[in-house]
């Protein structure tokens, strides 16, 4: 008994905001040279009125157009943009598509690496029998988490989300998975206040950092350059780390889907790991980063493009906040 990625479907908000939309409201900044190096033209950010669960439901309906929602026996949702702190939004979830009462569900919080470890977390339950048709849904919408004038992660991060219907078969089409984890870059990439730790601070102090980039501690921190170091002294041994986990040399994938953080980043990791060009997919320019949500967008418009019959095999690797990093090996068809 197996577990494959049956089909795929993302939703992104209405609202899109392009480089020259924030050009006009940070007209210093070179956005030209931004989306050169970075690779980022139009990010889609929700309505103050919008939630991840909005997006979320949006996504699943397209999904249902391709699959018999009553076979779901199972919800993974993966957010760090709950509806509530408590009840779990899993279970909302569950109600406002109108899902089998007879089923599990439950959130977890990861961001960049949250795909890859719900995937791990499908292919395990389905092959221990506790499940056989998981519905493994991804939601983000850190465009609520920005400070105003933090012209640099307001150009990057984009919201979204993605739903994937994971199903036991003979297959086998989800391999072997490997992980990472190093708290202590936490504060790397943060949100201090509103939590149990630290309240949400009214009168928190306007903090610089970059390029006179502006946040407080009740928004999204980002230090770009120790993101960038730590995935650059990381990811590629890790990528040989998944290699060897699945009894596999790097000619022997058909792609590589890693998150989509930023075009020179994955550039970079390309080369360290000698991957073939026509191999390493990137494609951010329409959407941003949008935290978990990107290697299942990737991988659904890299199988749009129906550039290969019948199995590929794909190496998919997360890694951010936390810190935390994933990756495995899969198999997936076009028709996704």
């Amino acid at each position: 008994m197996g577990a494959s990625i049956k089909a795929i479907e993302f939703y992104l908000p209405e609202n899109k905001v392009s480089n020259e939309d924030l050009l006009a409201k940070f007209p210093d900044y070179d956005f030209a040279k931004f989306e050169k190096k970075v690779g980022i033209k139009n990010r889609y950010w929700v309505s103050e009125e919008e939630t991840a669960l909005d997006l979320a439901v949006k996504a699943c309906h397209k999904l249902f157009y391709k699959i018999e929602k009553e076979q779901i026996d199972y919800v993974i949702y993966c957010t760090q943009s709950p509806e509530y702190f408590l009840p779990t939004t899993a279970c909302i979830l569950q109600e406002r598509l109108g899902l089998s009462t007879d089923i599990g569900a439950f959130d977890y919080n990861l961001g960049c690496s949250g795909y890859v470890y719900g995937v791990s977390l499908a292919k395990a339950l389905i092959e221990s029998g506790q499940s056989e048709h998981i519905l493994l849904v991804t939601a983000e919408t850190y465009s609520k988490y920005l400070h105003p004038d933090d012209k640099s992660n307001r150009a990057i991060f984009g919201d979204g989300a993605t739903a994937t219907l994971i199903s036991k078969d003979t297959i086998g089409g989800l391999k072997n998975f490997s992980f990472g984890t190093d708290g202590s870059g936490a504060q790397k990439l943060i949100i201090k206040n509103g939590a149990g730790r630290y309240p949400v601070d009214v009168d928190a102090a306007l903090l610089t950092y970059g390029s006179d980039n502006q946040y407080t501690d009740n928004h999204l921190y980002m230090n770009g350059p120790e993101i960038f170091n730590f995935t650059a002294e990381n990811i590629p041994n890790f990528t040989q780390k998944v290699l060897d986990k699945n009894n596999l040399q790097i000619d022997d994938l058909d792609y590589f889907v890693f998150h989509q953080a930023n075009a020179f980043m994955l550039e970079f990791l390309r080369k360290r790991i000698k991957a073939e060009k026509e191999k390493f997919y990137i494609d951010l320019e329409d959407g941003g980063n949008t935290v978990s949500n990107t290697i299942p967008i990737a991988l659904k418009r890299l199988a749009d493009k129906g550039t290969w019959d019948g199995r590929a095999k794909v190496m998919i690797v997360g890694f951010g906040v936390g810190l935390s990093w994933a990756g495995g090996v899969i198999e997936i068809e076009t028709n996704i």
